[in-house]
């Protein structure tokens, strides 16, 4: 096995050993920062959500309330200003969703299904949860959500959803009485739920990932040239010189040119050594035909 193969063959193996430590390294940072992203994003749709909802309940419910007593304005409820605030963005971004599921609601487009209901479970059962979020699969592709509790701590909400007495006449005769009572302070009925998708911010991270790995293997492939080059022009052709060179003179062709190399590194040391050897058995074959 030439010295050249064998080199190669250390490299090679350093090579693919490096190259799938770094792999694995530059992967988990990227998709961790992706994933951080998607997360960062949805808190952000989070709170535009929240601040739709107080600026409802703060300043349009009180501007409607003379209106409500003749009839019902689902404008005037923060849910429903929410909701038609994210309606509007999927317009044009329609694999954003935003919804306040319910388990009980008023408004039947509000009612949680399977996998919603799940997480609102998990909030009444853990009454200290104040966030969930994962991944689901949908229709658009994989999607992150984050989900809150929506907790009854207004004693105002309960003027429509405690008992169908006390809930205002107008709300009744646009919902009707069958759904969006039996709510209590302090009671979990819901989760406020955004999904974003993951396919950009992964997409972005695998485009990274790819680039930066080609670059890496291109600057491994170019250090293996050089390397190669410097390996055979500094050792190997030298030394295989020097091979043919000593291997001449053990054939007993000592009147062969002399093999100079003035270099100081050991190669030069090792061929000034062959030289001297040479020499002395020129030396010692004269001295014994004499």
């Amino acid at each position: 096995m030439k010295l050249l193969f064998k080199f190669n063959l250390v490299f090679i193996l350093i090579f693919a050993l490096g190259l799938a430590a770094t792999g694995q390294v530059s992967w988990t940072l990227l998709e961790r920062n992706a994933r951080d992203e998607i997360a960062q994003n949805a808190r952000l749709l989070m709170d535009t959500a929240l601040a739709a909802r107080t600026y409802t309940s703060s300043q349009v419910n009180p501007l409607l309330e003379t209106q409500m007593k003749y009839t019902f304005l689902p404008q005037s409820v923060p849910a429903y200003s929410a909701t038609e605030v994210f309606n509007d963005l999927r317009k044009k971004h329609t694999e954003y969703g935003y919804k306040e599921a319910v388990l009980n609601p008023t408004n039947p487009r509000n009612r949680a299904v399977d996998w919603e209901t799940d997480l609102i479970t998990q909030f009444r059962t853990n009454k200290d949860a104040s966030e969930l979020m994962g991944d689901r699969d949908t229709p658009n592709g994989r999607s992150f959500y984050i989900a809150r509790p929506i907790r009854i701590t207004n004693q105002a909400c309960l003027r429509c959803h405690s008992t169908i007495d006390a809930a205002p006449k107008t709300m009744l005769e646009r919902y009707g009485p069958a759904n969006g009572f039996g709510w209590t302070l302090n009671d979990v009925v819901g989760a406020q739920i955004i999904s974003v998708p993951t396919r950009v911010p992964l997409e972005r991270a695998n485009q990274a990932f790819t680039v930066f790995m080609g670059s890496i293997a291109v600057v491994f492939v170019v250090i293996g040239l050089v390397l190669n080059l410097m390996l055979w022009a500094l050792v190997i052709r030298p030394i295989g010189k020097l091979s043919q060179f000593a291997d001449r003179v053990s054939l007993g062709e000592l009147e062969i040119p002399e093999f100079k190399r003035k270099s100081r590194d050991e190669i030069g040391v090792l061929s000034r050594s062959i030289a001297r050897m040479r020499t002395s058995m020129v030396q010692a074959m004269k001295m014994l035909e004499s």
